[in-house]
């Protein structure tokens, strides 16, 4: 160090012989050398969270969630967005049908139950071949006498027997066979319940006492009412099912509900029959014609 401070500082002799030397400067204590930075601890590793997932966050990139970042991808898409783009047109295009469908019927049923105005003077026909005879509105049970009667519907069959002649059958019930099918049955369906009780309550809404029709209504329920038999005659019985059908009519036997053993209200028992004319089935009425 002393040769180092040596050719550091260097020491001025005066020239002239003379005099003394000069005195020297004192030392100077040696520098410290740089110290060394301190070396960075190692990091810790992150612990490991439970479930083997780690807790501490990602060393590279920005953090989840900071503006200008992108969230991680989600759940995959489900529903009509998992479709491709053909089935997602499709899918919209059924549920847009649907719903001007569901629209219209809505529409179409409160023109019907709405008090008569301007939409239903113009269009009324147009809102009664939608809605008869299906969708026909019946307030009856809100009535502040209900009906309390049984209407049994039963039909006859006029066959061709095999001498060339006809024979007429008994009365066979229909509304019993529907009863049949509903009792013991924990989902009926709506045809068993409602198809034949409904089609004659048209029928005789739109008829008078002698069976004359009231304009376009009682024509289309007349129809409505062949059909229905026409499609249920096989199921009468065996000899009507083999034989040929020539003419078949129908009844409506009408009997009171009786009254409660605690009641003094008197009601008559015997059923009250309506009958009506003749009526010959085509394949159309059954279904098979080419009009059908």
């Amino acid at each position: 160090m002393d040769r180092y401070d040596e050719g550091a500082h260097p020491r001025q002799v005066a020239a002239t012989p003379d005099g003394p030397p000069p005195a020297e400067d004192p030392p100077r204590p040696p520098e410290a050398a740089p110290e060394a930075a301190p070396e960075a601890a190692p990091e810790a590793a992150p612990e490991a969270a439970p479930g083997g997932a780690s807790s501490a966050a990602p060393e590279h990139g920005p953090a989840s969630g900071a503006p200008g970042t992108s969230a991680a991808p989600g759940r995959p898409a489900a529903g009509i967005t998992a479709l491709s783009l053909p089935y997602q047109i499709a899918a919209a295009l059924a549920l847009a049908l649907v719903a001007v469908g569901a629209l219209v019927h809505l529409g179409m049923v409160f023109l019907h139950v709405a008090p008569s105005n301007t939409l239903t003077k113009q269009h009324g026909r147009a809102v009664d071949e939608w809605i008869y005879p299906e969708f026909e509105q019946n307030w009856k049970l809100f009535a502040p006498n209900p009906l309390q009667q049984n209407i049994d519907v039963q039909v006859r069959v006029d066959l061709r027997t095999a001498e060339g002649g006809v024979r007429t059958t008994g009365w066979y019930d229909l509304s019993g066979l529907d009863g049949a099918d509903i009792r013991h049955n924990l989902l009926p369906s709506h045809t068993q319940q409602n198809e034949l009780r409904r089609a004659w309550d048209f029928y005789s809404s739109s008829h008078d006492n002698a069976n004359r029709p009231s304009g376009l209504r009682g024509e289309l329920s007349e129809s409505y009412l062949r059909r229905i038999v026409a499609r249920r005659v096989d199921r009468l019985s065996a000899e009507v099912r083999e034989g040929t059908v020539e003419r078949v009519q129908l009844r409506s036997s009408t009997t009171n509900v009786q009254p409660p053993p605690w009641s003094t209200e008197k009601v008559s028992d015997k059923p009250v029959y309506r009958v009506l004319p003749w009526w010959t089935l085509s394949a159309k009425d059954a279904g098979t014609g080419a009009d059908a």
